[in-house]
């Protein structure tokens, strides 16, 4: 209702000043050339009383390029810009972003004035909404600077088990209002901006996490945050968040990688453990073929890990796994498929790391994992069916 009634108010204003303004110019004779207007200021000085009404009294001769048509008309409409102001404030605090409407129906009428051959571009009403457009704009910034402060500074829930962070669902609230303001307006400088800095805020939100103390995986939660944001900036397609958006996407790559490394060396814990030693020994400089000498990473003990790792268990052991990621990510983003996908090649590739560790290092020793690649695919295929 208020960018309506905003809307007649400037509607209403620009005949009416406009009028006035022609009606002053006429009656004075101020639209005459400067060199029109000397010669009358000579013959005015020149002529004994009385003075002639259409001759422009001395204090409406322009002084120093002042225009006079602006100060007889700002004398005029002296309550206007105060009034406007004040109207501006109601609007403002009629919506908690109704500035967003103040600023589109500013800027709009201003385009649309300057693209009016019966407007000039230094009329007085052009002036007044000038300055109503810079407070219109001052305002707006000033509500996106509070908005990005409480998104930087939004307290994570106490209890948080994942999901979708409130700073970024503050943020799609606000994209998806503005874009609709925002949506047949003729000038969005302002609102690009606005977007750049909220999306650097919810960025920065994510990013803190790295040092919250969290009941459940970090890389988790970041993952998923990041992956809404890409998801939502590529439904919302603005132009000006492209380089965000892939942004988003890498971190969102970045951190699942992260949980996927992190979640796989469980089922394989002590296997992982003693392969990453024999790979520290060789980075150290031992012969791969010496490795099997050094007491921590002789063949014995290379078999006495493999043997705690049957098949059945490996498969158990993923089971396990399958059920605590499929407990924690929120079923709103659907990236167990996604984040299972990743496991499953993150383990086949390490899979085959042990396999050319043990032919490198332990050449002939006759030493094998108890399962193999087939069975590998045949376990993480049954568990997704059978889920």
């Amino acid at each position: 209702v208020s960018e309506q009634v905003l809307e007649q108010v400037l509607r209403e204003l620009q005949p009416l000043c406009i009028a006035e303004q022609q009606f002053i110019e006429k009656f004075f004779q101020l639209s005459q050339d400067p060199a029109d207007l000397q010669v009358l200021e000579v013959s005015m000085r020149s002529m004994s009383p009385p003075v002639p009404l259409s001759c422009p009294p001395p204090s409406l001769i322009p002084a120093s390029g002042e225009e006079p048509t602006a100060r007889l008309l700002s004398e005029t409409f002296g309550c206007l810009e105060p009034e406007l102001r004040g109207f501006l404030d109601v609007c403002n605090k009629v919506h908690p972003l109704g500035c967003l409407q103040v600023l589109v129906t500013l800027n709009d009428s201003v385009f649309e004035m300057w693209g009016s051959s019966s407007a000039l571009p230094s009329s007085f009403l052009n002036t007044v909404l000038g300055n109503m457009l810079l407070l219109a704009k001052s305002s707006f910034n000033k509500s996106i600077g509070t908005l990005c402060k409480e998104i930087k500074e939004a307290k994570m829930p106490s209890k948080l088990k994942g999901g979708i962070l409130p700073s970024v669902s503050r943020f799609e609230e606000f994209v998806n209002f503005s874009e609709e303001v925002f949506r047949t307006a003729r000038w969005r400088g302002e609102l690009n901006k606005a977007h750049l800095r909220l999306v650097d805020s919810v960025f920065s939100s994510i990013n803190s996490l790295s040092s919250a103390n969290l009941k459940v995986n970090t890389d988790m939660v970041m993952m998923e945050n990041f992956h809404h944001v890409h998801c939502f900036l590529c439904q919302k397609e603005i132009h000006c968040l492209e380089g965000k958006k892939r942004e988003a996407k890498q971190r969102y790559s970045e951190h699942m990688e992260k949980y996927v490394i992190k979640y796989l060396g469980q089922p394989l814990e002590k296997l992982n453990h003693f392969f990453e030693g024999v790979r520290g020994r060789v980075a150290q400089g031992v012969k791969e073929e010496e490795v099997s000498f050094q007491l921590a990473y002789s063949k014995q003990e290379l078999r006495k890990v493999i043997d705690k790792y049957p098949g059945k268990e490996v498969k158990r052991a993923l089971e396990t796994l399958y059920r605590k990621i499929h407990k924690y990510l929120s079923p709103e983003e659907n990236l167990l498929p996604v984040v299972w996908h990743a496991m499953e090649q993150e383990f086949m590739r390490q899979y085959q790391e042990f396999e050319d560790l043990i032919q490198r290092c332990y050449a002939g020793s006759g030493i094998a994992m108890d399962f193999t690649m087939e069975d590998l695919l045949s376990y993480f295929n049954s568990i997704t069916l059978s889920n």
